[in-house]
């Protein structure tokens, strides 16, 4: 007869190992964020002196009151463009990039192979940026516009069309489509009613992923935007770094090097970082419900 006393200690042994394991794990994780925080609120000269610990050596807000005492009205309209373009971004690629998949995902679909590989075929070749700018400036006009920071990324990703094709070769079964066809239901209804409500774990994952890659994107910006007042989160808190590189290097007298000197450099760096990720943190939360892992709903037995 098997002792249920040695079973249940090795079983908690073992639990206490595995939460020390996870909790290591989870200060490496936590520890570079505490330091980027702790450096964005450090006096300049301290920083560069003594380097970066977790707790501030020196107190002080300059980095930040420099950002928002003479960017203040800047900083704020780019988060607005920022949360708009995520936002419609986003919303945009959630609805077409599943209906390109889906038919893909269909064997009774005769072209879904070669569209298939015409997608594969885009995550392994492209035109480059040069062909990308004269496309988007030329053909489409939408150089200096908001849809110049959704439009680029919107259409450039094979990546997640094969992930939703696979999801749903995987989880929509073929009979659950010929039952809702069986009892009227059009294409577009099963669509609707069938697949995108199984397929809420993909939808929610791709979604996050986009929406990230949204709010971090500066380099459509770049490419496509010289307006400043179309400048997104991102791309002003870079326009930022490079004007204080640059005053940097020209300071060819003392007055100015002198002035250059107070400006907050790497403490800037730090406070641009922690202003782009905060957002995102507060957010995440209550988003994680929606990552509903191994959720395969279904009324079909073999």
């Amino acid at each position: 007869m098997e002792d249920t006393s040695v079973k249940g200690t090795s079983e908690k042994i073992y639990q206490a190992i595995l939460i020390v394991i996870l909790s290591l794990f989870a200060l490496c994780a936590l520890l570079p964020f505490v330091i980027l925080v702790a450096s964005s609120i450090t006096e300049e000269s301290t920083l560069l002196r003594e380097g970066y610990f977790i707790w501030p050596r020196k107190f002080s807000l300059y980095a930040y009151e420099y950002l928002f005492k003479t960017n203040a009205a800047k900083v704020f309209k780019s988060y607005g463009i920022t949360f708009f373009i995520t936002i419609v971004g986003t919303t945009i690629s959630l609805l077409i990039g599943p209906m390109l998949a889906w038919p893909l995902s269909r064997k009774d679909y005769k072209r879904s192979k070669i569209l298939t590989l015409l997608v594969f075929l885009t995550m392994l070749f492209n035109g480059g940026i040069v062909p990308s700018y004269i496309m988007w400036t030329q053909a489409f006009h939408i150089k200096n516009t908001i849809w110049a920071l959704i439009f680029p990324t919107l259409v450039m990703n094979g990546f997640y069309i094969i992930l939703y094709k696979n999801n749903f070769s995987s989880n929509i079964h073929p009979a659950l489509v010929e039952a809702a066809k069986i009892d009227g239901a059009g294409e577009w209804y099963v669509y609707f009613k069938v697949v995108l409500p199984l397929s809420k774990p993909i939808l929610a994952t791709i979604g996050l992923m986009v929406g990230l890659g949204y709010w971090n994107d500066w380099t459509n910006g770049l490419y496509y935007i010289s307006d400043t007042n179309l400048y997104s989160l991102q791309h002003l808190l870079k326009s930022i770094v490079d004007n204080i590189n640059t005053l940097s290097s020209m300071a060819n007298s003392a007055d100015v090097a002198l002035a250059v000197s107070k400006m907050p450099g790497t403490s800037i760096r730090m406070a641009i970082a922690v202003i782009g990720v905060i957002p995102v943190m507060v957010l995440y939360p209550f988003f994680q419900k929606a990552f509903i892992a191994g959720i395969a709903l279904g009324g079909v037995k073999e």
